[in-house]
């Protein structure tokens, strides 16, 4: 085997690990068994991913040298296989990688069952980007690798990050039973209006906070590389599929909540049910849409969605050409449920959570005509500090992550 010299990767790697802060962790840093082998940790683009890494590595090397990170997008890569970095460090006495972009290697998967099966003293963590390209290797790695997905920042993040409040997530049935006392001890030490209203339009994507003027554009771009980059590393996808993909992305964002009418909707993109439901569902996985289906959704065999939202209120600001309050306020509660919680579309009321609790999502003069009757159901309402009852402010439910 030819020498290789993994200097610029190392390079690259003390650049990056120089700037990282351990002051934040993400919701998940917590949850993740770094003991694992083989770690997966999938999510959209711009939620932190690396940075989770990163802060793994400085917490617990003193020697940042006895390992290694790699993001597989550089340069390095294109002289270089992924095998050939993993025999290097393993000759090194190297037992553990953190690799970043991982979908970046073709045969990616391949490579890491084989590492898992020729190299028992090799562990590794790594990342995608894309959703869809990590689970469509799933069943090659289910029995090797811990799975994990990490979501945009909730509300309570948010806070914290910005050094205004730290405070422990509130788990769903604890916000439901006391949600008058919690609301009240935060508010008790802070205006939590404004603050929501900032987040609603920056607050979900942690990169905000490197340019926030440049937000909007930052993250139109960051959709953009999604359906330009992510989505080829899926599948052979023609140029003509991507436009599509853009267009309809674009017919979404100008009428959400869209509860669409498929043939009319292929009719304007030219396209077919089976190709449209598979572009709907790959924007779904890489977190840019939501899709809701009356029914559990699967992803093994695509239905027609019942209601369709954008994955979260940064990206109503950044692509709508009008923000619609009724909108914002569903959306943004539908992306803090989405984390860890199962999310229909019910025949009465808003959303479904877990097949038992109903919600109608509104303003603060919103009644409970719509669930009359329902066992529980709950109304989430805006512009209100505390709430009573089973109303409960819209706000409170970014503290459940």
């Amino acid at each position: 085997m030819a020498q290789i010299d993994p200097q610029p990767l190392y390079d690259n790697y003390h650049r990056k690990i120089a700037k990282t802060d351990l002051r934040f962790k993400r919701y998940l840093y917590g949850r993740i068994n770094w003991k694992s082998r083989i770690i997966s940790i999938k999510g959209a683009r711009g939620v932190g991913k690396t940075t989770m890494l990163l802060q793994h590595i400085l917490e617990n090397y003193d020697d940042i040298d006895r390992t290694l990170y790699a993001s597989l997008d550089d340069l390095w890569f294109a002289t270089h296989s992924l095998i050939d970095l993993v025999a290097w460090a393993d000759r090194h006495g190297i037992s553990r990688l953190y690799l970043d972009e991982v979908h970046r290697c073709e045969g990616w998967s391949q490579v890491l069952k084989n590492v898992y099966d020729n190299y028992p003293d090799m562990s590794i963590v790594y990342t995608g980007s894309s959703l869809l390209v990590i689970d469509n290797a799933v069943a090659d790695m289910s029995r090797r690798q811990t799975s994990y997905t990490l979501y945009g920042m909730s509300l309570r993040e948010y806070l914290e990050l910005e050094g205004i409040l730290s405070y422990e997530p509130v788990p769903l049935e604890d916000l439901l039973g006391s949600h008058v006392r919690i609301a009240m001890d935060i508010i008790g030490r802070i205006k939590i209006a404004p603050i929501f209203e900032r987040y609603l339009s920056q607050g979900y994507y942690p990169f905000y906070r490197e340019s926030p003027e440049d937000f909007p554009m930052r993250l139109r771009e960051t959709v953009t590389a999604v359906i330009d980059s992510d989505l080829p590393s899926v599948e052979r996808v023609a140029y003509e599929t991507l436009q599509k993909v853009r267009r309809l992305l674009m017919i979404i964002s100008e009428n959400v909540p869209f509860e669409p009418n498929m043939a009319e909707l292929w009719r304007q993109l030219s396209t077919d049910n089976e190709s449209g439901l598979k572009m709907l569902y790959a924007l779904d996985k890489a977190q840019i849409l939501t899709l809701l289906n009356v029914k559990a959704k699967s992803y093994k065999y695509l239905t027609k969605p019942d209601k369709i939202y954008l994955a979260n209120p940064n990206l109503m600001h950044a692509l709508c050409p009008q923000v619609d309050i009724g909108n914002e306020r569903e959306t943004f509660f539908l992306s803090q449920l989405r984390v860890g919680h199962d999310i229909s579309f019910p025949n009465r009321g808003d959303f479904l959570i877990d097949g038992k609790y109903m919600f109608e999502v509104g303003g603060k003069g919103k009644s409970f005509e719509q669930i009359a009757g329902v066992s529980d159901s709950f109304l989430a309402v805006d512009d209100t500090d505390v709430g009573y009852g089973n109303r409960i402010p819209l706000w409170l439910f970014g503290f459940l992550y």
